[in-house]
Parts: C-alpha cells; structure tokens; sequence
C-alpha cells in the first residue's frame, strides 16, 4: 500500500509530526534539502502516455503519472539528450516509440527538503515509511509506504493523517508545481486548434488563422535556433508553410501589398530552413536507409553518415544566422504588429467584408475541383511532375480544411481531412523517394574528392536502386489511391458541405 497525501495550506510538518508522535512511536531516519528536476519532450510526449520522468540525486525514475508507482529506474551522473543515447535497454526500448526524435528536456525544477521517518509498533519493528516532501511554493506532500504483511498500519495512519486535515491525492507533485510556476502540461501542441464562428469577417478570421500559427512559429524559434531536437525546426517549418498557404488560398481578404510582402517574407523563410530540414530528414532515416541494404554493405555506410552530419551542422549554422538577422527579426515583429492591429471596415481588399463561411465555402470547393481535375489528368505515363503538383493541390486544400474546420460539422469535415491524407501519403513518399534519389547521387559526387572508400559508393548505389524500385512501387499505387479518395461518398460530402 502506497499512499500520497497533501498537506493543507495552514499545517505545517512540525505540527502534523507532533500530532502523530503522541500517538505512535514516530522516529526521524533523515532530514535533507533536495533538488528534484522533471524531464519530458517539449511537446509533453511522456506525461500524454502516462509517465512522469524524475531526476534526483544521481537517479533517474520513470513513474506512472496515475499513482506514481515506479516502471523504470537506472542510476545515471547525467540525463541523455536521446532515448537512443541510454544504454540501459530497458529504458530505452521503454522511451524509444515515445519519444522517437524528441530530446529530453528538463521542463520544471522542484527545491524542497525531503523528511524520512519510520513508524515502529512496541517491539520496534518497522511497520511503516513516512516520505515528507517540505516545500516552500506549493502544498507539502507525504508519502505513507508500507511494508510487506503491514498494510493495515498504513492504512490506520493514513486514516489518522486524513483525519488530521492531510487530502489523498493522485495527481503528481509535477502538476502542483508547474501551476505554481505558471506552466501547464499542455501548453504546447503543434495541432491547430483555430476556432472560428461563420459570421466572422474573413478579415478578422484570417488574423486569427496567422496569428495561431505566429504564435507555433515563435515557440519553435528558440529550439530551432539551438538545434534542441529536429522537431523545432519541422514544427517551424510546418506553420511557416501553412502561412504561406493561408496567404495563397484566402485571396484577397489582406491589402494586396500587405500580402505580397509577407507572402515573399514566409517563401524566403521555407527556403532558409530548406536545406537544415532535408539532413535532418536523412539523419532520421538513416537506420531505415541501413535496413533496406544487405548486412554486410551497412557499415559502409558510415562514411555518408559523418559527411551528412558536417553538412547538417553547416547547414544549421546558416539557419541560426539567419533566424538572429535584423531582416528576420524585424519582418516578424512587424507581422506580429500587423496582426494585433484592430481591422478596418472599409478595407480596400474585395473579400475582407465577406463572412468566413461564404469565402471558405467558396474557397474549398474551388481548390477540391482542383484536386479532381489534376488527378483525373495523371494517367500510367504522366510526368512525375503531375504528380508534384497534385501533392502541392492537395496540401493547400488539406491546410484550408484544417484552418477552417471549426466552421463544418465535426465528423464530416474529419472524414474528409482523413480521406486526403491517404492521397496525400502516397503522392508525399513519392516524392520524397525522388529527392532522395536525386540528392544521394550529388552527395556521391561531392564525396569524391573525400577520399571516401569505394565500398562507400557502392553502398551509396545499391541504396539509390533500393529506393528507386520502391519509389516505382508507390507510383502503382496512385490510381487506387486516388480511386478510393474520389468515392462517390466523398464527392457527396464536399458537395454537402461546400458547394452552394
């Protein structure tokens, strides 16, 4: 039996100590300041499945955030950034499908002084633990741990300390103490949760629509800029490129000079991130890139791997300068200024009057006839470029759908963002297999002044056929895939929902 309790504001751990001692032989063991440090993604990955990860003193605890019994515990001098960095394989098979590219960050500090006791019934026998947590900011804890065949002891003390004002609690002393320190366990999701109503201006719901992504673009900037993990910059980029999209697709709703210069702004921001994403792309996938090639080809590899992580780092550095220059930092605070700024009525552009509703409706019907008639276009012989263009098709009418959904039935309008992403994972891996091809094959050429052995090259080549047949392998793909997105029930529920 295993039982947390808080205290009340007004008690204090001398007086409930006290109280306990004139009942019951109470003992001290210890009485120690400690420092408790949390540990978790930036984006909470840990606590959405339940654990609470835990440093203290030279130890790190993984624990259910339910009732804070312990799933894993390894002595360690310092927590690794990477699940893939632990070497205890317990621990990191645990954290490796959770966290995946995800560092561990420490995300809230808790200084405290951590009281031991020890409950003893008349032959001095230990019956009992008492763990108090003394804290200056947040309610103290104590802990009743009971022994083995004694669960009736702890149950009567628990009783006693219930009994004297102390609350049995399941939520972790994590939650009190991010509270006390402003934070919140869910104050960041890379989810757009944009709520709009359908007689807003689209003026005025275009602004929103910026400033919700603005505001996942400055969460990212520092993480990005400290190259943290590789999801900073993929979150970064995703709200840039939703931007981008929004300025695209809701025409004319922003003063044309307005647009066209942030329009320009967020196309340059995409191409300085470019380069930095698209390594980190090939880092990530290298275990894959591995898989894929004979055993005895794998280590060979390992020369592409160190010239991909100079690139990366180079790369990196460019981005940081980048994201720290005046032109950046200006043109942002700027769009930030413009986006706080109360709408005008009489806006000069045609579509800032019109509701949401009416220019969503008309702009989703208008970009999904365009999906159909770019995908109906592609047949067995097309370019690969028909099938570029119909991804980026589906992207601006995928991100239009996920801006405006608020403004449609719930389940419909998920049905639908649901049946595009099908068309849109083929035509994305098609492409992506097609990059990859291409820029394997210059980082071979770049890599011949490098002295880089011949079996590096030809490791580099088997894998570009690996990736070549398989990029053949999703192009079969695209006419059922396609086939199964314009079904006669998702025709009929676009028209449902968007065309008037």
């Amino acid at each position: 039996m295993n039982v947390a309790l808080t205290f009340p504001v007004n008690l204090t751990v001398d007086e409930v100590i006290n109280q306990l001692s004139s009942e019951i032989d109470c003992q001290l063991v210890s009485s120690l300041p400690q420092v408790k440090i949390y540990y978790d993604s930036f984006d909470w990955r840990l606590y959405e499945h339940g654990i609470i990860c835990e440093f203290f003193v030279s130890t790190l605890t993984f624990k259910s955030s339910k009732n804070e019994s312990i799933i894993a515990e390894i002595e360690l001098k310092k927590v690794p950034k990477l699940s893939q960095q632990f070497t205890h394989e317990a621990v990191r098979l645990l954290l490796e499908p959770i966290l995946e590219m995800r560092a561990l960050l420490p995300v809230c500090t808790v200084v405290y002084t951590l009281h031991q006791f020890i409950i003893l019934n008349e032959d001095k026998k230990t019956l009992l633990r008492l763990v108090i947590e003394e804290h200056e900011q947040i309610n103290h804890r104590v802990f009743v741990q009971s022994l083995k065949g004694y669960d009736d002891a702890a149950e009567s003390i628990t009783n006693t300390l219930i009994e004297l004002g102390l609350i049995a609690t399941n939520e972790p002393t994590l939650i009190d103490a991010l509270t006390q320190q402003g934070l919140d366990i869910n104050d960041y999701s890379s989810k757009l949760a944009i709520q709009l109503t359908p007689e807003l201006r689209a003026d005025v719901a275009s602004k929103i629509i910026y400033s919700c992504l603005l505001t996942t673009i400055k969460n990212n900037e520092q993480g990005t800029i400290s190259d943290i993990d590789s999801e900073f910059l993929h979150d970064f980029r995703v709200a840039v490129r939703r931007t981008r999209a929004a300025l695209s697709q809701l025409k004319d709703v922003l003063p044309h000079d307005v647009n066209s210069r942030y329009a320009k702004f967020f196309s340059w921001l995409g191409a300085v991130t470019s380069p930095t994403r698209d390594l980190d792309v090939y880092l990530l996938n290298f275990t894959y890139y591995k898989s894929i090639l004979p055993v005895s080809m794998r280590g060979h590899l390992k020369p592409l791997h160190d010239y991909l992580c100079k690139k990366q780092k180079q790369a990196q550095r460019e981005l940081a300068k980048n994201l720290c220059s005046t032109e950046y930092l200006t043109t942002l605070a700027e769009w930030e200024k413009m986006l706080s700024e109360p709408t005008q009525s009489d806006s000069i552009a045609i579509n800032a009057g019109l509701t949401i509703k009416t220019l969503a409706d008309k702009r989703l019907w208008k970009s999904f006839k365009r999906v159909l008639r770019e995908g109906e276009a592609i047949t067995d012989q097309s370019p690969a470029e028909a099938l570029h263009d119909l991804r980026k098709s589906c992207k601006k009418l995928r991100y239009l759908m996920e801006f405006l959904q608020s403004l449609y039935e719930k389940n419909a309008i998920k049905a639908l963002i649901k049946s595009l992403k099908g068309l849109q994972e083929v035509l994305g891996d098609f492409q992506d297999c097609e990059v990859q091809e291409y820029n394997l094959k210059l980082f071979s050429e770049e890599m011949q002044t490098l002295n880089t052995p011949t079996e590096t090259f030809l490791a580099m080549g088997s894998l570009i056929q690996s990736l070549d047949t398989h990029r053949r392998e999703i192009r079969s793909h695209f006419s059922l895939k396609f086939a199964e997105f314009k079904q006669e029930e998702t025709l009929a529920t676009f028209n449902l929902l968007f065309r008037h």
